[in-house]
């Protein structure tokens, strides 16, 4: 689909999770969907958009925000590995699953629009079609399908966006929140000590992957697929 004529992309790069320092990990990297998920399989993707003001020109984006933020994303996707990964279905599995193997990694687009940020953050009535170029695409195939993409659109001297694009069946409301929020605490803490690993992050927004706490004795997740 051709872009608008408003929104130029100046890059697309792909923010891999900075490998730890030992090869030893606690983190799953494999994870079954439950019959809380299996519901949105289905289901057109989640999108969500955030505005900040930044009045300054894009080169100064690029040279000082664009660095620490794909720094930081690559750090909090160590405790996030499976946003980094594909929604599979192998054919030795009953239902689909959360996947993630190094090399995976997210999409992030950083582009550029001459749109006027003022009115399209204001609380005026904006027509819906002026956000649809600043969210990012999900990669999708027959075989995976992505988990996560974000795009950054800058409005010169004036502001950026950050869109969010999540798989509803990986991610619901405030697992989304949280990770947003885990990136955002890890980006205001970073450190010349944190260059390699994240900072440890408080209890509220540290995820919780063992999905073995979740019966489902009767196959209600299998019968909804």
């Amino acid at each position: 689909m051709a872009q608008p004529k408003s929104l130029k992309v100046l890059q697309v790069s792909p923010v891999a999770p900075m490998p730890p320092k030992t090869t030893t990990s606690t983190t799953t990297t494999t994870l079954p969907l439950s019959f809380f998920d299996v519901f949105w399989l289905r289901f057109p993707p989640v999108e969500r958009i955030f505005f900040y003001e930044f009045p300054y020109p894009t080169t100064s984006f690029i040279d000082s925000i664009l660095p620490k933020l794909e720094h930081s994303l690559s750090l909090t996707l160590q405790h996030y590995l499976p946003l980094a990964g594909n929604l599979t279905w192998p054919h030795d599995s009953p239902i689909p699953i959360i996947s993630y193997v190094p090399g995976d990694a997210v999409s992030v687009t950083v582009a550029e629009s001459d749109d006027d940020f003022n009115h399209i953050t204001s609380s005026n009535l904006i027509d819906a079609m002026k956000f649809h170029p600043l969210m990012p695409s999900l990669a999708i195939s027959h075989e995976k399908a992505s988990v996560l993409a974000l795009q950054i659109t800058l409005f010169p001297n004036s502001g950026f966006s950050i869109g969010i694009s999540t798989h509803h069946a990986v991610l619901d409301g405030k697992s989304s929140t949280s990770f947003l929020k885990s990136w955002a605490y890890i980006c205001s803490n970073l450190t010349e000590s944190s260059a390699s690993s994240p900072p440890a992050l408080p209890e509220n927004l540290t995820p919780f992957y063992e999905r073995g706490v979740i019966k489902d004795p009767s196959g209600i997740c299998q019968n909804h697929i």
